[in-house]
């Protein structure tokens, strides 16, 4: 079965610019309704990863929270966001990038824990 490569761009970036929108869970919606969906393996793949992508900054972002809320821990925590923000600005970007350039791409994030 073949697949409308330009399609495919669309909800693959879709995938991983919803965290463009913000914190909220409509940026974790657009991934899980792609990931439901879509029929398309290459837009699931990227779904589920920009699934783990949020889930991973959920999880940072709780720990900075939690070390902000201990004195003791801020120093730690600013330490640790500074890495999360890149990681949320700076990977998005590099697989919108590269799933435009190659629309068969399934984009794996670097230094993220993958859950699905």
């Amino acid at each position: 079965m073949t697949f409308d490569p330009d399609k495919r761009k669309l909800l693959s970036g879709l995938c991983h610019g919803a965290i463009f929108i913000n914190y909220t869970f409509v940026s974790i919606g657009i991934p899980i309704a792609l990931l439901v969906i879509s029929e398309d393996p290459v837009v699931k793949a990227n779904a589920k990863e920009s699934l783990n992508l949020h889930l991973n900054l959920w999880v940072g972002w709780g720990i900075v929270a939690f070390l902000f809320s201990i004195v003791i821990g801020i120093p730690v925590a600013i330490l640790l966001a500074i890495p999360l923000l890149l990681l949320s600005f700076v990977l998005p970007i590099l697989a919108i990038l590269k799933i435009l350039g190659n629309p068969s791409t399934e984009y794996r994030y670097p230094f993220i824990f993958h859950i699905l």
